[in-house]
């Protein structure tokens, strides 16, 4: 657990001081990514540096664990948290295998121990440790080194990461990948984790807590869902952007939007019958379905009326469906890409557990609170 109490950076002379920081305190809990948020020059990156003490606070104290990091060494405090920066800085002249286990050579760990460390981190990454291990930062891509970047922060296993816009610099593409690749790392290992970034995006994906800092203050403290949907002042809701409800489909599942009541009928259902159960229904079209359960094809109320043809002359075929597992943007999306008024959504084989409607996910985003 890392706490901030209190934290005050001034820059300049006494007597006319610069407040970069102004009296910031913060918990974040053993295992919980918090998000330092803000625009440019609010004191997000000096409040981080504070915390291993590149930066020294004016007054306030930090708490790793409950100890005083004021009280520890601070070479040994920094070799005891790990460091990952935009701008990587990885060792040109150090193999790959070399810059992973900087730290843990440096901390004395015996160095089988420290380069079976390096081959496993680069296996949870993704990357293939003989093909890796003996290459140079300047064999690989922007993306594999800013991943070695952050395995070389693991790899003495510290219990707190500090992490400065560290995908910043990745192509849109590259940081999608590994930031999920870091999101899967950190479901394994739980760090604690104090990340500044300029993108709310990259925040709301990224964040267990998210703070939001102006001028040196800290203004908000929440949840990413619990910030876009009640923004602490107008200040804050300006910073979101009036697109914040369409930012927190990224935070509900399509399990928790989906609507579970939906109308099946299969291949031989009469269309006089099928017009009988959708009055009233909540969702605005059926699904034929087959017998393994696997939806096949869409019909609407207006076509079920069409009481003389047979439903797989009536009914269109299902262009997209969207696994359960997923979040509410991605079938947002599918369902604006292809016309889709209902979308099912499915399990691992395939069959329907239900359908995402606009009402549905409406009815969800409200039960998180309106925003």
């Amino acid at each position: 657990m890392i706490r901030l109490e209190n934290l005050t950076k001034h820059f300049g002379a006494p007597s006319d001081p610069i407040v970069a920081v102004d009296n910031v305190s913060l918990e974040v809990p053993t295992g919980e990514i918090c998000v330092l948020l803000g625009p440019s020059g609010c004191g997000k990156t000096t409040t981080m540096k504070m915390i291993n003490r590149l930066i020294q606070p004016t007054s306030g104290k930090v708490f790793i664990d409950g100890r005083d990091t004021s009280e520890v060494d601070p070479i040994q405090l920094r070799r005891s948290i790990g460091y990952v920066i935009q701008q990587i800085g990885l060792f040109p002249n150090k193999t790959i295998e070399d810059n992973i286990c900087i730290v843990p050579d440096l901390l004395g760990w015996d160095r089988a121990k420290s380069r079976a460390r390096a081959r496993e981190l680069l296996g949870l990454a993704g990357l293939e440790p003989d093909l890796f291990l003996r290459r140079y930062p300047a064999e690989l891509s922007g993306g594999q080194q800013q991943r070695v970047g952050v395995l070389r922060a693991l790899a003495a296993d510290p219990p707190v990461m500090l992490m400065d816009e560290p995908f910043g610099a990745i192509d849109p593409i590259n940081r999608e990948v590994i930031q999920d690749e870091f999101l899967k790392l950190q479901r394994e290992m739980r760090k604690t984790v104090i990340f500044v970034s300029h993108d709310l995006d990259e925040a709301v994906k990224m964040a267990d807590k998210i703070a939001i800092f102006r001028s040196g203050k800290l203004e908000q403290y929440a949840s990413p869902d619990e910030l876009l949907a009640h923004p602490a002042s107008p200040f804050i809701e300006n910073f979101l952007g009036t697109d914040r409800a369409l930012k927190r489909l990224r935070l509900v599942s399509v399990d928790c939007a989906m609507a579970k009541d939906f109308v099946c009928a299969t291949p031989e259902t009469a269309p006089a019958e099928l017009c009988q159960r959708l009055k009233g229904a909540r969702v605005p079209a059926a699904l034929v379905v087959n017998a393994d359960g696997v939806a096949e094809a869409i019909i609407d109320g207006e076509r079920a009326r069409q009481a003389h043809a047979a439903l797989a002359d009536l009914a269109e075929p299902v262009r997209a469906t969207v696994p359960v597992t997923a979040d509410v943007r991605q079938a947002v999306s599918l369902m604006l890409a292809h016309d889709m008024p209902v979308l099912p959504c499915t399990d691992e084989a395939g069959k329907v557990c239900g359908v995402v409607t606009f009402r549905s996910i409406v009815d969800s985003l409200r039960g998180g609170g309106e925003p």
